[in-house]
């Protein structure tokens, strides 16, 4: 029988410490219901100490990432608050293990979300939408895991940065998205490399997050997923998001 406990201990654990960890699934084999009760056990012990939910974020919103994963649908993690990075603010390399930033579209609820939501619905719920980057960090040594492993370790999400909040009546379909490391683009992209349409992403959040019982609610952000490639972090970078008609979001790095 799974130890769901001790194995969300160990998650939290390195995710606190920035230390690396062995596999889970190299002792643990875990499915990939047993991975997400993982996940959920070591959030509830960061909300135990002091931490507040404020949403969700998304990945494997690319259909190569899922084929390259082998699975058919995205995975999910949580946001907490203690996760929001100021944006133009920095953050210490110390506190991650493999730290990598991935240009993202944001969501702000104005109102909850439910699970069977269809698009056009979804768009009336949205208080905002924001230029975002997402700090990913997979705690696990070597960089090498499964897709229970990544799930079990809140989906990699590290921490986010938030530019500023648009209006929810702007067109998000093909928006043109730069990632850039000290003002030289490292990756170029579009918003339609979310599901074809970032909209996509937040009906299938409302779905996974209500189908596990924490249904989205007004006041949540949800992080849409990579719009590109992500790039690896290391001391002394800039990193900006520019996405067309939002704006900007940065932050930088230090030791």
């Amino acid at each position: 029988m799974t130890d769901i406990p001790f194995l969300a201990e160990l998650v939290d654990t390195a995710a606190k410490d920035g230390r690396a960890i062995e596999q889970l699934s190299l002792r643990h084999p875990l499915s990939l219901e047993e991975a997400y009760a993982v996940q959920r056990a070591s959030i509830a012990r960061r909300l135990e100490r002091g931490e507040c939910r404020v949403g969700m974020k998304m990945g494997f919103t690319s259909r190569a990432k899922m084929i390259q994963m082998g699975i058919d649908d995205m995975i999910w993690g949580r946001l907490t608050d203690a996760m929001r990075v100021e944006e133009g603010g920095s953050i210490s390399l110390r506190r991650y293990v493999h730290p990598r930033a991935e240009p993202e579209v944001a969501f702000l609820l104005g109102r909850d979300l439910p699970r069977d939501v269809s698009p056009a619905e979804a768009v009336l719920a949205i208080a905002g939408v924001a230029p975002a980057l997402e700090i990913i960090d997979s705690r696990y040594e070597a960089f090498k895991f499964s897709l229970a492993d990544v799930v079990a370790d809140n989906a990699s999400s590290s921490g986010f940065v938030l530019g500023p909040w648009s209006s929810p009546a702007i067109e998000l379909g093909n928006l043109g998205m730069l990632l850039e490391v000290d003002l030289k683009p490292v990756e170029i992209g579009s918003s339609a490399g979310i599901l074809g349409h970032p909209l996509r992403s937040l009906v299938a959040a409302a779905r996974m997050t209500a189908d596990a019982g924490e249904p989205l609610r007004a006041g949540d952000v949800v992080m849409a997923g990579g719009a590109t490639a992500a790039v690896a972090l290391r001391p002394g970078m800039h990193v900006r998001v520019v996405v067309e008609t939002l704006g900007r979001a940065a932050f930088r790095t230090e030791e």
